[in-house]
């Protein structure tokens, strides 16, 4: 009886300890495969660097849980996304999604509404924006704010970020290597992980 207390007593703090939650939503999926240029659809990109994160960020840091708004290609519309990470009670919610229109850079976005914790989203943005241009080589295209969906509706603080051009050649070149979506991935994972105080391993 006593073991099985104890056993209970590890199981409770451990599950305390894991208090960050954070919500990683690769873009599209499903029926909406996003952009498509140069051989590439930008579902199959978001989804490889988000489980990339999602993995990195288990192996290497502690201090919290994760939740995929998708880990396979599946259709999931935006309302399904933001109801299903605000009712977890996600901590933080971050969009990967790749850019289209010719040019090149990695670019970052937060609500450009007026909300109560808009100086901790781009603090936390800005944490991950810098890692992410720093660590990617991608041309800093600049910290942005939009109207968007995920942005708008998420009650945590939420960002979404453009990593490169898939209709760019030279960027589509780099995302089409395992090795590039693994810098990015990494980058992600450092930054979330720098930003939200996440102990390391």
């Amino acid at each position: 009886m006593g073991i099985a207390l104890t056993g209970m007593t590890i199981s409770y703090h451990a599950v305390e300890a894991a208090d960050t939650r954070i919500y990683i939503d690769p873009g599209h999926g499903g029926s909406d495969p996003g952009a498509s240029a140069n051989g590439l659809q930008e579902k199959d990109i978001t989804l490889k660097i988000a489980l990339k994160t999602r993995d990195i960020l288990n192996e290497q840091y502690s201090g919290h849980t994760i939740k995929l708004s998708r880990t396979s290609d599946v259709t999931k519309s935006l309302n399904e996304r933001t109801n299903e990470a605000n009712n977890w009670g996600t901590n933080f919610f971050v969009s990967i999604h790749i850019n289209s229109g010719g040019a090149t850079g990695y670019e970052s976005y937060t609500w450009n509404g007026s909300y109560a914790n808009k100086e901790r989203t781009n603090a936390i943005r800005r944490t991950i924006h810098n890692e992410t241009v720093g660590q990617t080589g991608f041309i800093d295209r600049g910290a942005k704010e939009a109207n968007l969906h995920v942005l708008r509706k998420t009650s945590s603080p939420a960002i979404l970020t453009e990593n490169g051009f898939i209709d760019n050649a030279a960027d589509a070149d780099k995302l089409k290597t395992d090795a590039f979506i693994e810098e990015i991935a990494q980058a992600h994972a450092d930054g979330i992980a720098k930003a939200l105080g996440l102990p390391a391993k």
